[in-house]
């Protein structure tokens, strides 16, 4: 078997996902080869080299592959594809972005979303939100999968990878990576973040956010919200944690003035600790949590900062 894991990254340094996406190639087995396209991205290879368990990596390097757009990214695996019994990306929104049309060009099914791996074809995955993991089972010769990294510890370093130049493919022209925004934040960013406080519809205005900003500070923590928080306008859309937002598995999560909604604790029900506040003593948040308080939030929430 040979397992190539497509990696995310900025052309410095791997996301996070990558090196979970490892780990679960790693529980396959066989051969792991981690591809890294895009333009002006040799840190980003030798990142990957540097993973523990990897033995080469692809670099393919072309101006075109700027922003991973689907019809280049996609075309340039499917002409390794043979090679590979198995072909891996994180299941975050740049798997998600191309895979399914890798999937479709070898004619296969994809599988999506992965949380544990029971064979070299067989698989775990969530659905119905989290409610209820389905084990599937591929007979494709090529499996296309995505990998929820939260489901998966990252790969150490430690390894000593070669990188091998990969031959750019043409440019399809159906697409153009124009550029991109970074928010820019001195907090953690969510997926990576080993402590996260989020809020949810409880908090009333996105003004009142300065009440959980001020304990993330106090922690070193990332700011989420629900949904229901950013539909209502109080935070931008990239602090949404749940089935629709962000897959999150922090060390500690302390959710504000969050009911629980099924989307939302898809989202987060893997973190270590879950810490919940809110006045509403039949909230659902309180039957995933470690450690509740019924209180109310505008009065918790600042005595706890000052504690801290």
């Amino acid at each position: 078997m040979s397992v190539l894991v497509i990696a995310e990254h900025d052309g410095k340094q791997l996301k996070p996902g990558t090196a979970n996406t490892v780990t679960a190639a790693a529980k396959i087995g066989g051969d792991i080869a981690v591809l890294v396209a895009g333009h002006q991205c040799a840190d980003a290879a030798q990142a990957a080299a540097r993973l523990a368990g990897v033995g080469k990596v692809l670099l393919a390097d072309a101006p075109h592959y700027a922003g991973a757009v689907a019809e280049n990214m996609a075309a340039l695996v499917q002409g390794i594809a043979a090679q590979f019994t198995h072909i891996l990306a994180p299941a975050t929104g740049f798997g998600k972005n191309f895979m399914p049309r890798v999937a479709a060009l070898l004619d296969v099914q994809q599988i999506s979303d992965i949380s544990a791996v029971v064979s070299d074809d067989t698989f775990v995955r969530p659905i119905y939100a989290g409610n209820a993991m389905a084990t599937v089972q591929s007979a494709d010769k090529v499996k296309v999968i995505t990998v929820r990294a939260t489901g998966f510890d990252a790969a150490g370093e430690g390894g000593s990878a070669a990188v091998e130049s990969l031959a750019a493919g043409p440019d399809a022209g159906l697409s153009k990576f124009n550029g991109q925004e970074l928010s820019k934040s001195d907090r953690p960013e969510l997926t990576a973040a080993r402590i996260i406080v989020s809020g949810g519809r409880g908090m009333g205005s996105g003004e009142n956010f300065k009440i959980l900003e001020a304990l993330a500070d106090k922690l070193g923590a990332a700011v989420g919200a629900s949904r229901a928080a950013v539909d209502s306008g109080f935070v931008p859309n990239d602090y949404q944690v749940g089935q629709t937002g962000k897959i999150v598995a922090p060390e500690l999560y302390i959710a504000v003035g969050i009911s629980g909604a099924i989307q939302h604790l898809a989202g987060m029900k893997d973190s270590k600790v879950i810490v919940a506040i809110n006045k509403d003593a039949e909230a659902p948040i309180f039957a995933v949590a470690n450690y509740w308080l019924v209180e109310d939030l505008f009065k918790a929430v600042p005595e706890l900062t000052q504690q801290l």
